[in-house]
């Protein structure tokens, strides 16, 4: 618990910034779900067959993953708040559009024939009649989605829009349980006041004499007015206040430049050490989209113009993006050959490598090496079928990870439980798995004391860190260059795994050790 209580002091300014974001953001995507649910759900109570194809196709977006909708709309959107707030309006859309559309239809078609014997043209008797009758049922499906919307949100961080999901995205990479709770409390407390909100506004705008959603009878107290028209003011003013804060176009200056990262601790590092040297060296505002997704979001973010710079690995490069295989005898060979075909292909610009190689490996614990007398990798071969593989999820799908293994080594494990991040860690630490996927330089190895097979066929390729640009981004400005390869060569393995070392093991931040660093080599001041 003190430990927690640490984090949370420690962290406090940080948790506050990324409440803020993740209230607007979710904010934003009920205020647009309410809008286009009800008014859908309206408009479909006059064509019964519309009325099944719009609930069918809203049945449908809710079986389809959160990350495979955020995967289809990155290529189209872009990374940051867009794609998180559609991907939320999106599983909103459900409950709002089924209960506004129920509500209506359910309505006495006595009470109808009433109002239309008076007279009432079908306007009125829509905004007098139907729809304060129909209110509770259709807070009860803003509600749900209000909730879901705050759960979900989470997963922005996925995609660089921020939010409480950076935390627990972070604790997840850095095996670090109180970071996960310091952004897995906050988002169930502000699920709840979101649910308590919606309540107060379902009570302001609910007739009297009828049943709320919670089946009570609706009896307002004029002297609560006030305090529910205050309530619904600071929402309407924070909706406004994030309009301007969300990126539905983008707002970076002309002098702005956007530095991203993949989600794992290293990346993390080495692209706040980046933004640092930028920061130091030009007069550029530097923004920074860390902790984006894998290497289809972070590639994909760079090659749409979202971001103009990251660091990623040669044998990514290669064999990932341009689906090629290693046939090159020496790193040097590899590097030349991304270098082209990203210029040309791309039009990205690959620089001069930071000097480290962050290959891939497998590794085992100490146990299972002693049990079975393990060295190299081909040694898996006469025990496969008893050994669990705990890979990333990642790794488990690319042709240079375990799918090139199973290949190359004629391995047939027992089962593969893909996972993500350092959960991988946590799951051959407790005997879920036998063998995971590693990078050389993680500081993890050494603090589970894992042993790394050797590579007897080296299958994984080189994977040096490069800094990739636009090309339009260096010709705009050309000092960037230089400034970049500061660090050129300058970061080994040790260093990397030291560095990643004091962030997964001693706990701090990746900015503040990426800081420290260049501090201490003289980089910056």
């Amino acid at each position: 618990m003190q430990e927690f209580i640490n984090t949370l002091i420690m962290k406090k300014e940080e948790l506050f910034l990324l409440c803020i974001e993740h209230i607007q953001l979710t904010a934003v995507a009920i205020i647009m779900s309410v809008l286009i649910g009800v008014c859908l759900g309206i408009f479909i109570t006059k064509n019964k067959k519309m009325a099944s194809i719009v609930i069918g196709v809203a049945n449908l977006m809710q079986s389809i993953p959160s990350l495979a909708i955020l995967g289809f709309l990155i290529p189209i959107v872009g990374i940051g708040a867009k794609p998180a707030i559609i991907m939320v309006i999106l599983y909103s859309i459900l409950p709002i559009v089924k209960n506004t559309y129920t509500a209506l239809m359910n309505i006495n078609p006595d009470t109808i024939e009433a109002a239309k014997g008076i007279g009432m043209t079908p306007r009125q008797i829509l905004i007098k009649i139907k729809i304060p009758l129909a209110m509770p049922v259709i807070m009860a499906g803003v509600r749900i989605a209000s909730v879901t919307a705050v759960g979900l949100m989470t997963i922005a961080a996925f995609v660089g829009a921020g939010g409480l999901g950076y935390l627990v995205f972070s604790g997840i990479q850095t095996v670090n349980n109180h970071l996960i709770l310091l952004g897995a409390i906050p988002a169930a407390i502000l699920a709840l006041l979101m649910d308590y909100v919606i309540g107060v506004i379902e009570k302001s705008v609910t007739p009297n004499g009828i049943k709320g959603s919670n089946g009570e009878l609706i009896i307002k107290n004029s002297k609560k007015t006030p305090k529910t028209v205050i309530v619904i003011l600071i929402i309407i003013g924070l909706s406004v206040g994030i309009l301007g804060k969300v990126n539905f176009v983008k707002t970076t200056g002309k002098d702005t430049i956007v530095i991203g990262s993949k989600n794992f601790t290293e990346q993390l590092i080495v692209g706040s050490m980046l933004a640092y040297l930028i920061e130091e060296e030009t007069d550029l505002n530097v923004e920074t989209k860390l902790n984006l997704g894998g290497t289809q979001v972070a590639f994909g973010a760079l090659k749409k113009g979202d971001i103009d710079l990251y660091v990623d690995y040669t044998g990514t490069m290669l064999v990932n993006v341009l689906g090629e295989e290693n046939i090159y005898n020496t790193p040097e060979e590899m590097y030349t050959r991304v270098k082209e075909q990203y210029r040309e292909k791309f039009g990205i610009e690959t620089l001069p490598t930071l000097g480290f190689n962050n290959t891939y490996a497998l590794a085992v614990r100490p146990d299972t090496k002693e049990k079975y007398n393990l060295k190299t990798i081909s040694d898996l071969k006469a025990i496969e079928k008893e050994l669990i593989a705990g890979t990333t999820i990642e790794f488990a799908n690319r042709i240079d990870g375990l799918i090139g293994v199973q290949e190359v080594y004629d391995l047939n494990f027992k089962e593969v439980k893909a996972v993500d991040g350092a959960l991988r860690y946590s799951a051959i630490d407790s005997g879920e798995s036998d063998v995971i996927d590693v990078f050389k330089t993680d500081g993890l190895v050494e603090e589970f004391d894992l042993v790394v097979l050797e590579d007897d066929k080296n299958f994984f390729a080189p994977y040096y860190a490069v800094p990739l640009v636009r090309e339009d981004t260096l010709i705009k400005y050309p000092e960037l260059e230089k400034v970049l390869e500061t660090l050129t060569g300058q970061i080994t393995d040790q260093d990397m795994m030291q560095l990643n070392y004091r962030v997964d093991v001693q706990g701090k931040a990746p900015e503040k050790v990426a800081h420290d660093f260049l501090v201490e080599r003289g980089y910056i001041k």
